[in-house]
């Protein structure tokens, strides 16, 4: 279960927080009584990302299509002047 810190003892006892983190599992951390973060052991947080990261079978499923993370930003390019004929 996880165990409620609140920020001024988790300041004050950051080591025995992360020992109890390590130890029993995730470690909530409340600011002014609202649940604000989680300190929770490296092994579960590496779970967490593989788990959220898709396969390459789910990306060629996908109905839509996820490339925009893989196009870099276009820099403005400034206009050329038309020229004038006469």
């Amino acid at each position: 279960m996880d165990k409620r810190w609140p920020v001024q003892d988790a300041k004050a006892r950051f080591s025995e927080l992360l020992e109890c983190a390590m130890a029993e599992g995730p470690q909530v951390v409340t600011k002014r009584g609202v649940e604000t973060a989680v300190l929770l052991p490296i092994e579960q947080w590496q779970r967490l990302e593989r788990m959220a990261r898709p396969n390459l079978k789910e990306l060629l499923l996908a109905s839509e299509a996820r490339t925009g993370d893989l196009t870099p930003a276009r820099r403005p390019r400034p206009r050329r002047r038309p020229q004038v004929v006469e």
